[in-house]
């Protein structure tokens, strides 16, 4: 079982920027794949941003490109999604995900933590 903890979500203005964390115990986060997705009110869970194990590999939703990155401390054993030029849109609860399989899907991810709320006012 992985345990994921979110955090550094909180409320900023649009234009703002908010690095989100995610981080384990236990198991060896570098051991997955870790994904960031998040879910607006009323909305389903949309996918956001993508690391593979190694870190080699990247991936992100066309409306985040260019705006956020994800980068990992293994050393840390945490994730890390920068957000930069926010915007209201944005708002949204944010989600890490882990697991074995490099998608965009909800559904093919193993592990998820809790959430961090995000909220950009415009």
């Amino acid at each position: 079982q992985v345990q994921l903890e979110e955090s550094g979500g909180g409320l900023v203005q649009a234009g703002d920027s908010l690095r989100l964390a995610c981080a384990t115990s236990g198991r060896y986060l570098h051991a997955y794949h870790t994904g960031w997705f998040r879910q607006a009110p009323g909305k389903e869970r949309e996918f956001v941003a993508l690391i593979t194990r190694g870190g080699g590999r990247t991936e992100f939703a066309d409306s985040v490109k260019g705006r956020f990155t994800i980068s990992r401390d293994n050393d840390k054993n945490t994730v890390y999604l920068q957000m930069d030029s926010l915007k209201a849109e944005d708002t949204a609860v944010y989600y890490c995900a882990a697991g074995g399989a490099v998608s965009n899907a909800p559904r093919h991810w193993n592990y998820w933590g809790k959430g961090t709320l995000v909220t950009v006012s415009s």
